[in-house]
């Protein structure tokens, strides 16, 4: 035990301080959805069917873009680690141009799929409310693209504190927006949903111009940045960025996906059992929030020693944050089955809905482990610079096993709601398994060639 304390005791302590401030940053996120829900909901009930719509929509971009933006990390990390402030700066400009057109590539394709809103079948009522703010919130994907991009720049040298100060502020901002466009409070005019889509928009307006402005000014930031001016943009290192960075978007797309073929799946078993699987994502939402601000750290950690060639760091890095993500689901599960009675509770008053999140709440619990190991080795994966066998994997995990097991456990083998939770353990713990060998792979490959 004194062994593995000595061993290990520096990484525990880098990586959950690099950790803390990271899932501060994501908790508020969290909160800011729910506060957003709770406020358009008490408005009016087709607001909320109609934020709903459009948010569900939008949840694909945005975990898109926000995997996109992590192949920051393992770039700027190494030259961090050895002082390159020359080569940060460079770095730094030509990632934010594969950002903004990446971006611009997406909201190109949202764009598409506004024109064709009248298509989706919705009742006639809703579209016009459904445009109005979908157009806002298209428009609110510029300055997240940017907040995501500098984001990963402040965390990849390790100053993760900056994002959960800026990120809690743009939230306060947010729900106080809310609450005085929404219902006209403070002398404001009362614009219902679509005043929850300019609070979005100038919240993150306001955020990007804060990371800009923290960058440029902050004395620990300033050579870097002072360099990034001074940058040329290059298209060899933007298609760096872009190799590294569009494996993680896609694998972030395709998890993506098969929480949301599983939504249409248990559509089909009833609204019940839509209510009560709506609850359980809500539950499972937060812990994969946890595990990945965790394995974020991780990943931060794991790139600064690949910096300065330190492969036993990054194994012991690995094994850190996998251990400390594994304590964070254990309690999460051991949250769920001693009180899911309480906590379905405070979701929803309705016995039947309760009694089907109940029956699952096992289920639930089990896939914590298999979600734990899949965020912790995809990261550690992202932070040695491996994104391509992420994406690969991901592809066989969630959308050839995944998807098609999903549907034969609920319908074929006739275990409904169980058996989309079912699935979802099998995906997620084959996705994992597969991570931390290829990420082992890639150490020992590393070890040979050095």
């Amino acid at each position: 035990m004194q062994h593995y304390a000595s061993k290990y005791k520096q990484h525990y302590v880098q990586i959950l301080k690099l950790a803390g401030p990271i899932v501060a940053a994501q908790l508020g996120a969290i909160i800011t959805g729910y506060a957003d829900t709770i406020m358009v909901g008490r408005y009016s009930t087709q607001a909320l069917a109609a934020a709903s719509l459009v948010n569900n929509v939008f949840n694909l971009m945005i975990l898109m873009t926000l995997g996109f933006s992590y192949g920051i990390t393992p770039l700027i990390g190494p030259l961090h680690a050895r002082g390159d402030a020359r080569g940060m700066g460079s770095m730094l400009r030509n990632a934010l141009a594969a950002n903004a057109a990446y971006a611009a590539l997406l909201m190109a394709v949202w764009t598409a799929l506004y024109c064709n809103l009248h298509r989706l079948g919705m009742p006639s009522e809703l579209l016009p409310m459904v445009r109005s703010y979908y157009a806002i919130v298209l428009w609110s994907m510029v300055p997240l693209a940017l907040i995501n991009a500098l984001r990963q720049y402040a965390d990849a040298v390790g100053h993760t504190s900056l994002a959960m100060w800026i990120m809690t502020a743009g939230n306060v901002m947010n729900i106080a927006g809310n609450y005085a466009l929404i219902y006209g409070r403070w002398g404001a005019p009362e614009l219902g949903l679509d005043g929850a889509g300019i609070s979005t928009l100038a919240a993150r307006v306001a955020m990007a111009a804060a990371f800009a402005a923290a960058l440029l000014l902050m004395r620990r930031h300033r050579q870097a940045t002072r360099q990034a001016m001074k940058a040329r943009t290059s298209r060899g290192e933007i298609m760096r960025v872009t190799r590294l960075s569009l494996p993680i978007s896609m694998q972030m797309g395709m998890e993506t996906g098969v929480f949301t073929a599983a939504s249409l799946m248990v559509a089909r078993l009833g609204a019940n059992t839509l209510a009560a699987y709506q609850v359980l994502v809500m539950l499972g939402s937060i812990g994969f929030m946890v595990y990945y601000a965790v394995g974020a750290a991780a990943s931060i950690k794991i790139a600064h020693c690949c910096g300065t060639g330190d492969t036993a760091g990054v194994r012991a890095a690995a094994h850190v944050g996998y251990v400390l993500i594994l304590a964070c689901a254990a309690t999460a599960s051991l949250t769920f089955v001693a009180g899911g009675r309480w906590i379905v509770a405070a979701f929803t008053p309705d016995p039947a809905v309760q009694a089907i999140a109940l029956g699952v709440m096992w289920l639930l619990a089990a896939y914590q482990f298999g979600d734990a190991t899949q965020v912790a080795f995809a990261n550690a994966l992202r932070g040695i610079g491996q994104s391509m066998p992420v994406m690969r994997i991901a592809f066989v995990s969630y959308v050839a096993v995944g998807i098609p097991l999903l549907h034969v456990l609920a319908f074929t083998v006739g275990w409904g709601i169980s058996g989309i939770y079912a699935g979802f353990v099998v995906a997620l713990l084959m996705a994992g398994v597969l991570f931390a060998r290829s990420f082992y792979s890639a150490l020992r490959r590393q070890q040979r060639n050095n």
